[in-house]
């Protein structure tokens, strides 16, 4: 029986950039301030957004 991709469910693909976007908006609200953590939160939210559709390509190649 061949092995399923996991990156082929959509749920992980979220999953993975949410918890990557919880860490730096985690790291960002404790440790930085201004407009560094301005900058981080657009970071974390360019995770929620990018990564899903990089892994989509990644497991369809």
């Amino acid at each position: 029986m061949p092995q399923q991709n996991p990156l082929a469910n959509p749920v992980l693909r979220y999953a993975v950039g949410a918890s990557g976007a919880i860490a730096v908006a985690a790291i960002a609200y404790l440790f930085l301030d201004g407009t560094v953590q301005l900058v981080a939160y657009a970071i974390a939210v360019l995770d929620v957004l990018v990564t899903p559709q990089i892994l989509k390509r990644a497991a369809a190649g």
